[in-house]
């Protein structure tokens, strides 16, 4: 998985009916987006800025700060905006997309990796990249050094804290499955030396270790299969619904659809009949480490 990249704000597409979810814009752009809905329903209401803090309780500097996007509403704002404008819903609608932003992850991943942390189960299929719930260190941070645009120091720094504090998730939560499928060609790419090769299948091993993780290899002789249309992810909420999320160049895309889920679902599940057992993909990556 990549975390690095721009951001968007390109609504997913979703079946008819169904809810639908957003690729999350960059924090300032929704906070001022939020803000600029706010304003023009008050001045639709006819109130001024005065008349709308004492209906809200909240003094007008606040009421400004939040209309021009330089502070993040609480949830007690929400509801008593609602209330003063209308109770349209389209506050709280809006609301729940506002974020702060979070140092080191794509706009467009955010959302994303909110749900891993509460996720029943996350299943992950990778062509590109070791998935970065798995990766070591110094392979984390050449990918980084590799990005384009260049990232100053800070930014990449930020980036690889990201990174390596969404790996403790696996350690916190022992009894949640995790399930990884990634092609063999994923191992054999180079980086850095023969000791940072060996370090990334090290951290590999152990990180699939724990009997909640299960890492299987597709290896190349096998050909084609049923989930080349990219990397792809499927999690399951504590409510029992399965999600999606897709991502290419510069963009990302949770999905929400059933009907495009399930369809994900059938390709993973082909695909993991269809690649290594979890003990003959161990073999597999240790011999690698051997050749080395």
């Amino acid at each position: 998985m990549v975390e690095v990249g721009g951001a968007g704000g390109v609504v997913t597409r979703a079946a008819p009916g169904a809810e639908e979810w957003e690729r999350e814009p960059h924090p300032s752009d929704s906070l001022r987006t939020f803000g600029a809905v706010v304003q023009a329903l008050r001045e639709h209401a006819g109130l001024s800025r005065v008349e709308f803090a004492t209906l809200v309780r909240f003094s007008k500097h606040t009421v400004e700060s939040v209309e021009l996007g330089r502070r993040m509403p609480d949830e007690t704002f929400v509801e008593r905006a609602e209330e003063a404008l209308g109770n349209t819903g389209a506050l709280r609608r809006a609301a729940r997309h506002l974020s702060r932003g979070e140092p080191g992850l794509a706009a467009w991943f955010r959302r994303w990796a909110r749900l891993e942390r509460e996720a029943a189960s996350l299943c992950t299929y990778e062509c590109r990249l070791v998935p970065g719930l798995l990766q070591a260190e110094t392979y984390a941070r050449a990918v980084f050094e590799g990005t384009i645009p260049l990232r100053t120091d800070e930014e990449l720094e930020a980036q690889l804290s990201a990174r390596m504090e969404r790996q403790l998730m696996m350690r916190q939560r022992p009894t949640v499955p995790f399930s990884f499928i990634v092609e063999e060609h994923v191992f054999r790419r180079r980086f850095g030396d023969v000791e940072a090769m060996r370090e990334l299948f090290d951290h590999v091993l152990e990180r699939s270790a724990p009997r909640n993780v299960t890492l299987q290899v597709v290896p190349l002789e096998y050909g084609l299969h049923a989930c080349l249309d990219g990397p792809v992810q499927v999690l399951e909420t504590p409510e029992g619904r399965r999600l999606g999320y897709s991502e290419g160049q510069e963009n990302g895309r949770l999905i929400s659809s059933p009907k495009e889920v399930s369809v994900l679902c059938q390709r993973y599940e082909t695909l993991r009949s269809q690649a290594l057992n979890p003990m003959e993909s161990r073999a597999l990556l240790e011999r690698l480490r051997g050749e080395l």
